[in-house]
């Protein structure tokens, strides 16, 4: 039988766990959520109260209570517009992804091809997209199609360059044991390199996923059209030629949280692909 003191201990363990539970809760709480809340807190009060203390008019700087009534004023008209820009936003960001990781495993299988066709992925890059913006307007016309294509080439080099690092970063002894075993150059693509790379090209999808978005936008800003059919950029552009400043700090908010919540749900599916078998995302969950 068991002893009083052997149960009061038990007992104790039992009413313990879920104090720690709570307390573990807390700790992730403080740790991870209160630094970012607090600050923002803190930021959002000190933008409330300089307006209204030095008498600046809404036109100029507005309060954030200023932008939240005006985002509740023209919600017809900025629901729509956030809907546009994330429609291209996610077309251009498909595009860049799977032709983007689709050219990168050609390039990588022919170091002939990767030497050829890679320096004009990057001159691509470099050249700045308000150049290309209008060529690609002559070719597709205003409106969606230009706009998709424009976020699809900022967003395309981050993919390329990151998957053919990772494709070409492959451990030499793993491909000496495929070359052992006669394996063809695409099962080694398939088997080895690709899962190989895998966080290279995760980190080439989140970037690409912002700057999916601020392609999006810049290319409303060219060839964004009106008649409700205009995204963020083409508001921006509009409020901003109307002295509408609330509503263009509204406009400019709805992009910053689009592009986070876009940004947190590639990562979350970057970090279920490599959690069960990569470093990073196992000490991530650890």
């Amino acid at each position: 039988m068991m002893t009083q003191s052997a149960v009061t201990k038990s007992q104790n363990i039992v009413s313990e766990q879920p104090k720690n539970k709570s307390s573990n809760v807390w700790n992730t709480f403080k740790g991870s959520f209160l630094g970012p809340i607090a600050a923002l807190v803190l930021f959002l009060s000190i933008w409330q109260f300089i307006p209204m203390m030095l008498d600046i008019k809404p036109f100029i700087l507005p309060k954030p209570t200023d932008v939240v009534n005006a985002a509740i004023a023209d919600w017809a008209l900025l629901w729509p517009a956030i809907q546009i820009t994330i429609t291209e936003s996610l077309i251009g960001f498909l595009l860049s992804a799977f032709i983007g990781i689709a050219v990168s495993v050609v390039l990588a299988s022919s170091r002939i091809l990767e030497i050829s066709i890679y320096p004009y992925a990057v001159i691509l890059q470099t050249i700045p997209v308000i150049a290309v913006a209008p060529i690609v307007v002559i070719w597709f016309g205003s409106g969606f199609n230009s706009i998709v294509i424009i976020s699809f080439l900022i967003g395309f080099f981050p993919i390329i360059s990151n998957t053919l690092m990772g494709l070409n970063s492959v451990d030499k002894n793993m491909q000496e044991l495929f070359t052992l075993y006669n394996a063809s150059k695409w099962k080694t693509m398939w088997k080895l390199r690709i899962p190989a790379a895998m966080p290279y090209i995760m980190t080439g999808l989140k970037i690409s996923s912002t700057l999916s978005i601020v392609g999006a936008i810049t290319g409303e800003y060219i060839a964004g059209i009106g008649g409700g059919k205009g995204g963020l950029g083409y508001a921006i552009t509009v409020a901003a030629v109307q002295l509408k400043t609330p509503y263009l700090f509204a406009c400019g908010i709805a992009a910053a949280i689009f592009g986070i919540c876009f940004y947190l749900i590639v990562n979350l599916f970057a970090h279920l692909m490599l959690r069960s078998w990569h470093e990073s995302a196992m000490k991530n969950e650890k």
